[in-house]
């Protein structure tokens, strides 16, 4: 036992675990229960958004496949200053980790306040350039929705900040209580709007951004709390130019990464729109199914990042490779749980949804494909990677991905899907030829230790970016 609690290192002295069973479970437990959240409260809101009208339930629908967008690049960000800050506790520099975090809340803030702006300008062409021709109706719906979403974007990337500090620090219990709050905000007020008021979708939107400010505002107030680990003091903030780039190194290629996976899920739903009511309804309700199989394992890609860069910023190789192959080990299980039980329950699942005949029965061989082939390869194909972004590596992660995603994804979706004539489940196959692939190629850059260059001396290395005595902090 003793040998697992200790190992020599580089320089050959034993060290105790920077994380011990009790820190994971107590990192890793809020975070599936968040993610648990998020994806039930969305369910509610799509049900009672769809007592809003046609035009509205359209109008909401295609502004969020925009949202996705755009949250993706802000979660990415946000990775990128809790890789920074992460690395900055592993190497003990506990004040250049809190002048990273200023850098970051601040310079997110900026961009998202000019980004909202632009789109509230703009939102009627934009519009028009993602979805083409629209009824007047949707149209009108969708652009009030748009303007409304845009004015909470700054708040989120605010929160998505402060949420992955706490995460850093280990405090995910912090984050969940708020978002436990936020989320209630939302549907409470969400009814308020729709059955109360028959506000429509001013009614859906409002209550959304009333709640992502309430939380950026908690969160941002407990962060200046002096006794924290991390914490923030804006009478003492000055851009740092050198920092801000360091921490959008790794989190613009991870933004680039998620956009161009979003876009890419946009172009494949338009390829299933063309094969007709049942395929569309039928790959709808798998989707959202398939969303509750990896809940664990959306967990374990936050923790993942807060664990493996602390083991980065202390210069850790064998730490390292011990909690990665520790926390996929614990992906697998999470999946297992999550999916194994989707599967298990999947027929009373879908008799609850009132589908005919045949769409409940291309939606069970949708779902069987997602979970089945997940429990084998979800964890590899995307919490695995996050090892990787952790010890600096996107640009390697953010090519595989995009390649990954044109090629396979989208390409034989239409091989298959549209040429050879499989529908929905073509589509799914390139899916799983996609996660294959990535594996392979994660993989091989892995064992070919690439990423060790980044905590041996390298000039992009963490514990070299600052010094951690920073002025002004």
């Amino acid at each position: 036992m003793n040998t697992k609690m200790n190992t020599k290192i580089n320089n050959r002295q034993p060290v105790s675990r920077l994380f011990s069973n009790h820190d994971l479970l107590i990192l890793i437990l809020p975070l599936v229960l968040e993610q648990a959240l998020a994806i039930t409260v969305g369910m509610a809101d799509t049900m009672m958004v769809s007592n809003a009208g046609e035009a509205a339930v359209s109008g909401v629908s295609l502004v969020d496949m925009f949202n996705n967008l755009v949250f993706a690049v802000l979660s990415a960000l946000s990775t990128g200053g809790a890789v920074v800050t992460s690395q900055f506790l592993g190497a003990k520099k506990r004040e250049s980790a809190c002048h990273s975090v200023m850098q970051l809340i601040v310079s997110t803030l900026l961009i998202t306040i000019v980004l909202s702006v632009l789109i509230i300008l703009g939102r009627q062409p934009l519009i028009r350039l993602f979805f083409g021709s629209i009824d007047a109706d949707v149209f009108a719906a969708a652009a009030l929705y748009m303007g409304i979403s845009a004015l909470s974007y700054p708040f989120l990337a605010v929160y998505n900040a402060s949420a992955a500090i706490f995460r850093v620090m280990n405090n995910a219990k912090i984050t969940l209580k708020v978002s436990i709050v936020m989320n209630l905000i939302n549907v409470v007020g969400n009814a308020i709007g729709i059955f109360a008021l028959h506000a429509g979708v001013v009614g859906v939107a409002v209550p959304s951004l009333i709640s992502r400010a309430f939380a950026a505002i908690v969160l941002y107030v407990l962060l200046r709390n002096p006794k924290l680990e991390i914490h923030i003091d804006p009478g003492k903030f000055r851009f740092d130019p050198n920092l801000i780039r360091r921490i959008y190194r790794i989190g613009i290629p991870s933004g680039i990464e998620n956009g161009i996976f979003q876009l890419g899920r946009v172009v494949v739903v338009s390829i299933i729109s063309g094969f007709g009511t049942v395929q569309i309804a039928a790959n709808g309700v798998a989707n959202s199914l398939d969303a509750m199989g990896c809940i664990g394992g959306q967990a374990m890609n936050l923790a993942m990042i807060a664990v493996i860069g602390r083991c980065v910023g202390a210069g850790d190789e064998e730490q390292i490779r011990y909690y990665t192959r520790k926390l996929i080990l614990c992906t697998y299980g999470l999946t297992l749980l999550c999916a194994g039980s989707i599967l298990l329950f999947l027929e009373p699942i879908l008799s609850l949804y009132g589908l005919g005949e045949e769409t409940t029965a291309l939606a069970a061989l949708l779902v069987r494909i997602h979970d089945g082939f997940a429990i084998l390869l979800w964890p590899m194909a995307f919490t695995f990677p996050n090892m990787l972004r952790a010890c600096n590596d996107v640009k390697y992660t953010m090519g595989i991905s995009i390649f990954s995603m044109c090629v396979f994804r989208i390409g034989i979706s239409i091989v298959l899907g549209q040429q050879m004539g499989y529908g929905a489940v073509g589509v799914w196959i390139g899916m799983v030829i996609d996660w294959v692939f990535r594996i392979l190629c994660f993989m091989i850059r892995y064992f070919r230790g690439s990423w060790r260059l980044t905590i041996h001396g390298e000039p992009d290395t963490c514990c070299q970016a600052a010094p951690e005595h920073v002025s002004d902090v």
